[in-house]
């Protein structure tokens, strides 16, 4: 079952009464709280609430033990609400894009189910070590924070496929990056970067768009070049 409440101004009191209800959207209706009987949708599998003026989610959505995919983006959030904490073992996509977030907890690295994840658009200025524990994690966007740098963890990431960094403050990348051996697309644009380490053997795409190497490639880029990946520069 569906339920589909865009273009309301509320949601209504018969939908926290739908046991079975499997997809909730209730994005771009201008809410600022969510109803505490959201913990009661035990069989939902998708929640979307991006697009709304949320600041906090109430504690009780870590009932939501079938949770496959939550959507936060475009929000108010300054940190990433506590309660997702308790969707560890199904969670497989958050998006958090487009809110306030500074930092990161370090218990995201619980959320072990996670297969893609949204953190582009905040106000991040570092990633935390426990990072590195998302060991099925195939998606990292981060695109338009501050990164300054990145934790060696990252490199633990062994089932990563998309790397997005664009437009942060990245100099470098740490070495372990080249642990990487499923990556495929590193997207590294408008980045003040002065280096880059050896990269995975598995890349196919590098974008270094708007970056200081252009016209000339760094050796780690065009060893990419080599092997035959599209590199951007």
């Amino acid at each position: 079952m569906i339920a589909d409440l865009r273009g309301r101004d509320e949601v209504p009191d018969e939908v926290w009464d739908r046991r079975d209800l499997l997809r909730l959207v209730a994005a771009e209706m201008g809410l600022t709280r969510v109803d505490a009987r959201v913990g009661e949708l035990t069989a939902l599998r998708t929640l979307d609430l991006a697009h709304n003026a949320l600041a906090s989610l109430p504690e009780e959505i870590a009932a939501l033990g079938a949770l496959e995919i939550l959507y936060l983006g475009e929000n108010v959030l300054d940190v990433v609400p506590p309660g997702i904490r308790g969707l560890a073992g199904t969670l497989r996509y958050l998006g958090l894009d487009a809110n306030r977030l500074a930092e990161l907890p370090a218990w995201i690295g619980e959320l072990v189910a996670l297969v893609e994840l949204r953190v582009q658009g905040n106000a991040l200025t570092s990633l935390p070590e426990a990072i590195g524990e998302l060991s099925s994690l195939r998606e990292l966007h981060t695109r338009g924070n501050g990164l300054t740098a990145l934790p060696d963890t990252l490199g633990d990431l062994a089932e990563l496929r998309v790397l997005d960094l664009r437009d942060n403050a990245l100099t470098t990348l740490p070495p372990s990056i080249a642990g990487l051996e499923r990556l495929h697309t590193l997207d590294l644009r408008a980045n003040p970067l002065v280096d880059l380490p050896p990269l995975p053997a598995s890349l196919q795409r590098l974008d270094l768009r708007w970056t200081p190497f252009y016209p000339e490639l760094p050796p780690a880029a065009r060893a990419v070049a080599d092997r035959g990946g599209v590199v951007w520069s």
